[in-house]
Parts: structure tokens; C-alpha cells; sequence
């Protein structure tokens, strides 16, 4: 039986900064989260599949309960993923599988995640420049020790593909945790470079 021979696959580097301040509803600027992250991957397939290892810093500034007393944690973290894109129609989804090894002061974790955004053009058939889309999302995350949930993220919104590498999009969010939910209203601008 002849040998078949694999098509090589078209390795392309993706560089990855991304910066996400979270301010406090306790008062203007107050700044409650910063996180920074950054990565390098691999487009496997096109547009479709890649892998990704990075590294994020996250420090959070809590008040404790009803008082205006802050706890900050700095937490370093390491992690590995995954993003496939499927597109059926006008329905594009994106399915992101993440893991994490967390250092938190002198603790070390593990957590999962999964993620499933789908965008939808509100005219045409794809998310192109000058387009107006609706988007949504739900990520879980779960805990390898411990208690097992950690939290869910559910996201709505609307946005708007600016050129090929801008876009913006406002959104509500509403994070389930352990013990209490907490809602957001984000507005978030995305640079592919």
C-alpha cells in the first residue's frame, strides 16, 4: 500500500498583549482589578484552530465587606489553550479551552475553563469592517481541587467591527460566583494587531 503523505501545516506566531482594568463601583477610578496578559501560539489551520502558552499577572484590590478597608492579592499565573472557530450561516462561533496553574502568595492552583462566544452580523453574512453585530458568551470555571465551581460568566452585547484590526463592543455581564453574583456593564475595545 503506497504511503500518503501529510500536508505540512502552516505554522504562523501570534503574539499576545492584552490589558484589562476592572474599576470598583464603590467610587470613580477606583481601580478593583488589573489584569495583564501575554502569550505566543501557533495558527494550526487558517483562522481556525491555535494553541497558545502564556503568562498573566493579575492584582485585585477587594474591599472587605461593608467598610472601605482594601485586601490586594497579586496573583502570577501560567496557562495553556486552546481556540477552534466554527461558522455555520451567519452564526460564528469561537470555543476557547483553557488551563491555568495559579500562584497566589505562597498557595498554587489549578483551574479549567471553557468558553463559547458566537457573534452574529446584523446585516450579511460575515463580521466585516463597517459591520454591526450582536455578541454573547458564557465561560465556567472550574476548580481541579477543592470545591469544584468556581464561576460562571454570562455576556450579551453589541458591537461594531471598526477596520479588520478594531473593533468595539458594549455588553452586560453577569458573573455567577460560589457565593454571590455580580453584575457589569463592560465596554471593551479589541486590537488585533
Amino acid at each position: 500500500m503506497p504511503h500518503k503523505a501529510l500536508a505540512p501545516v502552516a505554522f504562523m506566531v501570534l503574539a499576545v498583549l492584552f490589558s484589562f482594568p476592572v474599576f470598583s463601583q464603590q467610587s470613580d477610578l477606583d481601580l478593583e482589578q488589573l489584569l495583564l496578559r501575554t502569550g505566543i501560539g501557533y495558527n494550526l489551520t487558517g483562522n481556525n484552530n491555535n494553541v497558545l502558552v502564556g503568562y498573566a499577572f493579575i492584582r485585585s484590590d477587594n474591599y472587605l465587606p461593608g467598610t472601605d478597608k482594601k485586601v490586594i492579592t497579586r496573583e502570577n499565573r501560567i496557562f495553556q489553550q486552546f481556540i477552534t472557530r466554527q461558522n455555520y450561516g451567519r452564526f460564528h462561533l469561537l470555543h476557547r479551552y483553557r488551563f491555568e496553574q495559579r500562584f497566589i502568595k505562597d498557595d498554587f492552583t489549578m483551574r479549567l475553563r471553557y468558553f463559547l462566544l458566537l457573534n452574529v452580523p446584523i446585516k450579511g453574512p460575515e463580521v466585516l469592517p463597517k459591520v454591526f453585530y450582536l455578541s454573547g458568551y458564557n465561560e465556567i470555571f472550574i476548580n481541579t481541587e477543592m470545591s469544584f465551581f468556581d464561576r460562571n460568566r454570562v455576556y450579551g452585547g453589541f458591537g461594531h467591527q471598526v477596520s479588520a484590526s478594531l473593533r468595539a463592543e458594549v455588553g452586560y455581564i453577569n458573573q455567577i460566583l460560589e457565593t454571590q453574583n455580580k453584575d457589569q456593564l463592560n465596554l471593551v475595545m479589541f486590537l488585533n494587531l
